[in-house]
C-alpha cells in the first residue's frame, strides 16, 4: 500500500527512482539546492541502505528536491528510528 508507513531507507530510493534520478543526481541536486557540498553519492547510499537516517536539515532539502511532503519524510524517519530500537 502506498500510504503504509515505511522507513526512510525505502522512501528515498522510491522517490528518487520515480523521478529518474541516480544517487549521484540526487546528491548533485541536494548540493545545488542547499549550497552545501557535504552531501555525496556515498551519503545518499548510506541513507538508502539504512546505515544513516538523514537529519532534519537534509530531510527538508530532500522534500524540496524530491517534491515530497515533509510529513511523509518525518514519518519515514520516525519509522526508521523505531525499527532500529526494536532490532
Amino acid at each position: 500500500m502506498p500510504n503504509e508507513p515505511r522507513p526512510i531507507s525505502k522512501l528515498i530510493p522510491e522517490l528518487r527512482r520515480g523521478r529518474g534520478l541516480t544517487q549521484h543526481d540526487l546528491a548533485a541536486r541536494l548540493h545545488a539546492a542547499s549550497g552545501n557540498a557535504s552531501v555525496t553519492r556515498e551519503e545518499v547510499s548510506r541513507w538508502e541502505r539504512g546505515k544513516r537516517i538523514p537529519g532534519p536539515y537534509w530531510r527538508a532539502w530532500l522534500g524540496r528536491v524530491l517534491d515530497a511532503p515533509a510529513r511523509d519524510l518525518e514519518q519515514a524517519a520516525a519509522v526508521a528510528r523505531w525499527t532500529r530500537r526494536r532490532g
